[in-house]
């Protein structure tokens, strides 16, 4: 397949998900119809055994399959041509295209092409260029390059932009994060709090990980490249400010944070942010809120991928029904966080 990190397994899923961001990337052979399908495709889904991907469209018809009326796998819609061609613009770039001189690129109008961009990526195109020149400069510092050719290489203009942008965000580089934390340092702690044992893990920048009945065993599941260290003094500060957060409601807004994930994850994970204490949201509504309306699922999915619990609130996200819905750490803890947060001054 086109992109080497997909394999069949994470192909299949997307198929059941029917996934548009892999649209372009691969094609669904199904082998009993003889057609072949873009991942999003609506049609019913085959068997899993009946199922072979290709990268394209052509490899599909070179196999014998011909292409589906429904989802039309060889054509690329004028918007998603419009997104790829702003991102592959902004990337070689290097700098900061102006949103008016984007649009003209591709051909739309300012206004326009930012809700186009934006309902694709989950970001607007500044905000698309921001967190690639941070990836760039995060990733090159964490192989040590000088701070100095860091700042330039990345698309900062000057070294006060690069600060001001990576003020509390400088930690894993997003490799080091794929690659299970290494390079990183890791302090952590387990303690008893009146929710049940809680695990309080972070690098020298932020919060990497805040979890209910784990322990060191499973912080070395999740990061066994990193090198883990007990607490320090310094630590210990950390630690007493996060039992706050825990304990006392909407305590939590200056504990800094090291997290990253896809450009969606992080997303989904600031709206999440947004959410008041003592109110809630839907799948539904964070997904309108990151301007992917019809990736209810997806959100659910990013929520779920939060590795640092109550600090960035996923407990806030029920049903449209508003029923509780789903909790990593059971949704007795769920409740009575919301209960918590409803009875807080």
């Amino acid at each position: 397949m086109s992109d080497i990190e997909t394999t069949d397994e994470r192909a299949w899923a997307a198929v059941l998900r029917r996934d548009k961001s892999f649209d372009g990337r691969f094609v669904t052979g199904v082998l009993s119809t003889g057609i072949y399908c873009r991942p999003s495709c609506a049609a019913r889904h085959p068997d899993r055994k009946n199922v072979r991907f290709f990268a394209a469209g052509a490899q599909a018809r070179a196999a014998g399959l011909r292409a589906c009326k429904r989802c039309s796998p060889d054509d690329v819609s004028r918007d998603e041509a419009a997104v790829l061609a702003a991102i592959d613009e902004i990337k070689s770039s290097g700098g900061r295209p102006l949103l008016s001189e984007l649009a003209a690129h591709v051909g739309y109008s300012p206004t326009h092409f930012q809700r186009v961009f934006k309902r694709a990526t989950g970001l607007s195109p500044a905000a698309y260029a921001r967190a690639l020149r941070e990836e760039r400069a995060r990733d090159a510092l964490s192989e040590g390059g000088r701070v100095t050719d860091t700042v330039y290489d990345a698309g900062f203009e000057t070294a006060s932009r690069f600060y001001d942008s990576m003020q509390g965000r400088l930690g894993m580089s997003a490799s080091a994060w794929r690659d299970g934390g290494r390079g990183a340092v890791i302090r952590w702690a387990a303690v008893p709090t009146s929710l049940g044992p809680m695990l309080v893990a972070a690098t020298e920048k932020g919060l990497c990980r805040l979890s209910f009945a784990e322990g060191e065993a499973e912080l070395a599941a999740r990061f066994p490249n990193a090198e883990l260290r007990a607490g320090d003094a310094k630590f210990s500060a950390l630690l007493q400010q996060v039992i706050g957060a825990v304990e006392r409601p909407g305590t939590a807004n200056n504990i800094p944070l090291d997290v990253k994930g896809t450009a969606f994850q992080e997303a989904v994970w600031a709206e999440l942010r947004k959410i008041p204490p003592g109110e809630t949201r839907s799948y539904a509504q964070i997904a309108a809120a990151v301007g992917k309306p019809k990736a209810v699922r997806a959100a659910g999915s990013a929520n779920g991928a939060n590795c640092v619990a109550v600090l960035i609130p996923c407990h806030r996200v029920v049903r449209s029904d508003g029923s509780l819905g789903g909790y990593a750490y059971g949704t007795d803890i769920k409740r009575a966080l919301l209960d918590r947060e409803n009875t807080a001054d």
